[in-house]
C-alpha cells in the first residue's frame, strides 16, 4: 500500500480476507499480534477510498470494527478503531471522528498501549480543530505526534503530520503549515510511504496559492496529478484536479477548467455524499451551468448522487 499502485494493494489485501480461515490460522495472531483479517479490512478500507470508491472504503471500515468487537481481542479493536479514524479524517466524516477516537483511547489506556493512546490523542487534537478549538487542538496534535514517534513508529505519520498542517492552516499559520507538510515529503522520500505523496503536493501547492506563489502552486498541482494517475490513486487526482480547475477558473480559462474536470469526476460511481464530490461538482456547476442538462443519462444520473455505486474494475 505504502509505494505500489492501490490496484494491486486492494487485490492484495482482498486476497487476504479470502483466504483468512480463523481456524487453521488461529496461531497467526500470536505472531501478528492482531487478527490478520481485521487488520486486511481496515486496510483495505483506506485502500478503496484512496482508489476512488468511498461507499465500499466505509463499508469495510465497518466490517473491520464489527469483526474486532465481536473477537473481543483488544489489540484488534485498536487497530480496527485506529484505521478507522484514518478513513474517517479522509472522507471528511469529521463529526462522526470523535466517538472511535475516544474508544481508541480507552482501550489503549485500559490495556497499556502507547502507540495506539498517541493515535488516538492525534485523532482527538483533529476533532478539537474541526469543531473550532484550534488551539487546543493543535496542542493535542503536536503532544500525540511526539507520543507517536517516542514508540519508535514512523508508519502513518505523513498522515498524521498532514492532520497538524491542516490544523495550522485553519489557524491562519501558513508558514508553519508548509513546514509540516516539507517534513512529511521527506518522511515519504526516505521511507517508501508514497501513498499520500500526492495528496502532500496538492495540499502544499494550495498553501502557496494562498502566499501568491501561483506558478509554484500549479507546478506542485500537475505534479500531484502525475503521482495519482501512476498509483490509480483516484481520490487523490479528483483532489489535485478540482485544484488546478479553480486555479484556471480564477485566471479566466473556464473551458479548460471544465474539460479538466469533467472526465474525473464523470469516473466516479459512488461516493456522491462525500465533501470530495459535491466540491467537484458544484465548481462544474460554476463552471458550466448546462453541465447536467448535456450530460448523458447515466452520467447524469451519478452526478446527481443517484449512482449505483458500481465499481468498473481497476
Amino acid at each position: 500500500m505504502y509505494a505500489g499502485r492501490f490496484a494491486s494493494s486492494r487485490r492484495h489485501l482482498e486476497e487476504v480476507i479470502a483466504l483468512y480461515d480463523p481456524v487453521s490460522h488461529r496461531s497467526l495472531i500470536h505472531q501478528a499480534g492482531t487478527h490478520p483479517r481485521v487488520g486486511a479490512q481496515g486496510c483495505l478500507g483506506v485502500v478503496l477510498l484512496c482508489h476512488g470508491f468511498p461507499d465500499q472504503a466505509l463499508a469495510q471500515n465497518n466490517a473491520a470494527i464489527a469483526e474486532a468487537r465481536k473477537l473481543a481481542h483488544p489489540p484488534s479493536r485498536a487497530v480496527s478503531l485506529t484505521l478507522g479514524t484514518v478513513l474517517l479524517s479522509l472522507v471528511g466524516k469529521n463529526a462522526c471522528l470523535e466517538e472511535p477516537a475516544d474508544q481508541l483511547i480507552a482501550v489503549a489506556t485500559e490495556q497499556g498501549f502507547p502507540l495506539w493512546r498517541a493515535w488516538g490523542t492525534i485523532y482527538r487534537g483533529w476533532v478539537k480543530v474541526k469543531n473550532g478549538d484550534v488551539a487546543e487542538g493543535i496542542s493535542l496534535l503536536r503532544s500525540g505526534s511526539t507520543a507517536y514517534r517516542a514508540t519508535g513508529a514512523e508508519a502513518w505519520m505523513t498522515h498524521n503530520i498532514a492532520l497538524l498542517a491542516g490544523a495550522y492552516e485553519i489557524a491562519g499559520q501558513v508558514e508553519e503549515a508548509v513546514t509540516m507538510l516539507d517534513e512529511a515529503l521527506q518522511i515519504a522520500g526516505r521511507t517508501g510511504e508514497r501513498w499520500r505523496e500526492a495528496e502532500l503536493n496538492r495540499h502544499k501547492g494550495q498553501l502557496l496559492l494562498r502566499q501568491e506563489q501561483s506558478e509554484a502552486a500549479e507546478e506542485l498541482y500537475y505534479r500531484a496529478l502525475s503521482i495519482s494517475r501512476e498509483q490509480g490513486a483516484k481520490l487523490w487526482e479528483l483532489r489535485a484536479t478540482v485544484s488546478l480547475a479553480r486555479l484556471r477558473r480564477d485566471q479566466g480559462r473556464c473551458t479548460e477548467a471544465r474539460d479538466l474536470l469533467a472526465p474525473v469526476y464523470g469516473w466516479f460511481t459512488e461516493g456522491f455524499d462525500t465533501p470530495d464530490l459535491k466540491e467537484a461538482k458544484a465548481l462544474l456547476d460554476d463552471l458550466t451551468p448546462e453541465f447536467n442538462s448535456s450530460m448523458p443519462m447515466s452520467t447524469a444520473a451519478r452526478a446527481s448522487g443517484s449512482g449505483g455505486g458500481r465499481d468498473p474494475g481497476s
